[in-house]
């Protein structure tokens, strides 16, 4: 566990005196050592902390104290959210920055430092429902096709790589981060297996069915690699034998879809999207998807009913003689 003056070493608020430096800093430890928040959830919540309390500073005319901070009224809530909201903040966003700033009110309380119940007295703002946008089956299998990069002037073992994780996005629906999270010994060998076992977020493991073709596009990346495999590393690599990041993919991605016409929708998440949203046209069922995806809530799947739905009635316009 961090202690609570590691922390404050990297938190310098000028927006703030040291009693809510300090608070802040014994809050993001217990969200890290007891929460266990993923580091990016943190990073979040401490930037939207700051950027209320820069805002309150400015709100008041004076450094936010402790004390000040618990006396919060709706008012100070609401106008921060309005110039958070100004700024062509996302909904989703607005919503996270008000969940770490009751987190912070809760943490507080609990440390008897202070009750903050303007922050209890806000509505969360309303989060208008986007439908995940798939890439069509043909394009999702050029994606994986490495012979669509042939003029790139790359190193041919990088190109059956990206093309393996392309492949696998879309044929096993992973996110990013499980696919380029599996080490080497997970992934079977054509003939081998046909299962993996990924880890997912909040660390749940499942099991998710490989295709052979896959497979097979994965031990040709592993037969080329210049780097050394070893069964506990990482299954893929970047160009010096590091973890491979999620970046590069991303990147491999944006010039692809130039190249192939695609919108910008066209990420390597669109890629899982595709996945699900394939396979339920295909009759697949709504529960087992979920499993596939490693959705805790069916409701998080049901959206892809939505994207089905909307398909059959662009084609009912499109085709009815009387739309």
């Amino acid at each position: 566990m961090a202690k609570p003056d590691q922390v404050l070493q990297a938190i310098e608020l000028d927006c703030a005196d040291d009693t809510l430096a300090i608070a802040m800093a014994q809050w993001l430890s217990h969200l890290r050592a007891e929460r266990r928040l993923s580091p990016k959830t943190l990073e979040a919540y401490a930037r939207d902390l700051r950027q209320c309390l820069t805002f309150l500073a400015e709100h008041w005319g004076a450094q936010v104290t402790l004390k000040a901070f618990s006396a919060l009224e709706a008012t100070d809530v609401r106008a921060f959210m309005a110039m958070r909201r100004a700024d062509d903040i996302a909904g989703r966003s607005l919503m996270r920055a008000l969940a770490g700033l009751r987190s912070f009110g809760r943490f507080l309380e609990r440390e008897g430092k202070g009750k903050v119940g303007a922050l209890s007295a806000i509505r969360a703002p309303k989060v208008a429902k986007s439908l995940p946008k798939p890439i069509q089956m043909a394009s999702a299998k050029r994606l994986a096709d490495a012979d669509e990069r042939a003029g790139e002037e790359r190193e041919t073992w990088i190109l059956a790589r990206d093309a393996a994780v392309m492949a696998l996005l879309y044929g096993s629906g992973l996110r990013i981060s499980e696919a380029l999270g599996l080490k080497r010994r997970e992934v079977p060998k054509p003939g081998e297996g046909d299962v993996l076992v990924v880890t997912g977020k909040g660390n749940k493991t499942r099991m998710v069915p490989v295709l052979h073709n896959v497979l097979a596009l994965i031990e040709e990346y592993a037969q080329m690699c210049p780097h050394p495999l070893p069964p506990q590393g990482p299954m893929f690599v970047g160009a010096r034998g590091g973890p491979l990041s999620p970046r590069i993919i991303q990147l491999v991605m944006e010039r692809m879809r130039g190249a192939l016409g695609l919108p910008d929708s066209a990420t390597p998440h669109a890629l899982r999207h595709s996945f699900a949203t394939h396979l339920l046209s295909r009759g697949g069922d709504l529960r087992a998807i979920q499993e596939l995806l490693g959705h805790a809530s069916l409701s998080t799947t049901q959206i892809y009913t939505g994207i089905d739905s909307e398909r059959l009635l662009e084609v009912y316009r499109s085709a009815h003689p009387r739309s």
